[in-house]
């Protein structure tokens, strides 16, 4: 009887045991299933996060140009032009087509090198003489970079070939700084020659254009590519579709900057192009259009091919625009558009 006793109290117990032991387990593996979740929750929540941060680093602000703060792109014209600032004139005549914010002083970043180039050809400086790039030649003012690595040695001509044409920064630094008297006197040259060509809103600092204190006007600019397409070489070096250089043992591709000098529908004489956030897209171009020899000007343009755009809407409207009653000004020039801002 007591055996009997004892069986059934031990089977009491056992029964009374496994439920707790169960809910003390149950509850263990739900500690465990939640901590799982927690930190999966923790590692979704955290992805996109990350992404969002990379995406907003990413979405940076462009900085406006001067002619966007002094309001110039509020300027409308007949030709819906994206640049703020636009200059054409037959050459041979001098009859002004289109004149939209001519006046205004601006930076105009590479165009700069157009007056580099110029100052390089007059000076009759030996264009087979090495000239090595040096850390002199990095740039320190926007920090870009180049493949012309310091201690890379070409000719004067070669040199000259890339700052026009593909608008190499230690390229034309260099010819600048190799100038007899060196850059300050090179950058003195620059000044003379503007003046000397009635550029009076015009002041140069450096041979690059990097800086924005590099500054003219349109109608300034007009005159400067008047004078540089009477100059074989400058056509030349600067309407070149593309240039291989040899540094060591690596053969260097360059490509021109502006790629309407490859469109056979365009006869470009003369061109240079130009950027910086300051001065916008800028381009200036002496081509043939419908049998007249014109000047380009385009200033602070607002896309990276607008500037190009602007060109071809130009020369559309030139090809088969029909002259209104022509204005005569002071001068003597005919004007047949006109946009003031």
């Amino acid at each position: 009887m007591n055996r009997l006793v004892h069986a059934i109290a031990l089977s009491l117990l056992a029964l009374a045991w496994v439920p707790q032991a169960a809910v003390a387990a149950g509850k263990q593996v739900v500690k465990k299933e939640s901590a799982s979740v927690v930190k999966k929750a923790r590692v979704t929540k955290a992805r996109p996060a990350a992404r969002q941060q990379r995406s907003i680093v990413k979405v940076v602000p462009a900085r406006p140009s001067y002619g966007q703060l002094a309001g110039l792109h509020e300027t409308d014209d007949e030709l819906d032009l994206k640049s703020s600032v636009a200059l054409v004139i037959d050459q041979e005549n001098g009859e002004v087509l289109l004149r939209k914010n001519a006046s205004a002083v601006l930076p105009i970043a590479s165009l700069t090198k157009l007056m580099t180039g110029m100052i390089i050809s007059e000076a009759r400086l030996p264009m087979d003489e090495p000239v090595t790039i040096t850390q002199d030649d990095v740039d320190t003012e926007k920090h870009t970079g180049s493949r012309l690595r310091v201690g890379t040695t070409l000719s004067r001509g070669e040199l000259m070939h890339l700052a026009l044409m593909s608008s190499e920064n230690r390229a034309a630094h260099a010819l600048g700084r190799t100038y007899p008297g060196g850059l300050s006197a090179f950058v003195e040259a620059m000044n003379v020659k503007a003046k000397l060509l009635g550029m009076k809103d015009t002041v140069y600092v450096e041979p690059t254009g990097l800086s924005s204190r590099n500054q003219s006007s349109a109608q300034d600019l007009a005159q400067l590519v008047s004078a540089a397409s009477h100059d074989p070489l400058l056509r030349e070096l600067s309407t070149s579709p593309g240039h291989e250089v040899t540094v060591g043992n690596r053969t260097l591709q360059f490509n021109n900057t502006n790629r309407l000098v490859k469109n056979a529908t365009w006869d470009i004489g003369l061109q240079k192009t130009g950027y910086i956030s300051e001065a916008g897209q800028c381009l200036v171009m002496q081509a043939k259009v419908a049998g007249r020899k014109l000047i380009m000007v385009f200033l602070d343009s607002a896309g990276k091919l607008s500037r190009l755009g602007d060109a071809e809407r130009v020369r559309r409207w030139v090809e088969t625009q029909v002259p209104a009653t022509p204005t005569t000004l002071p001068n003597g020039n005919t004007l047949v558009r006109q946009v003031n801002g």
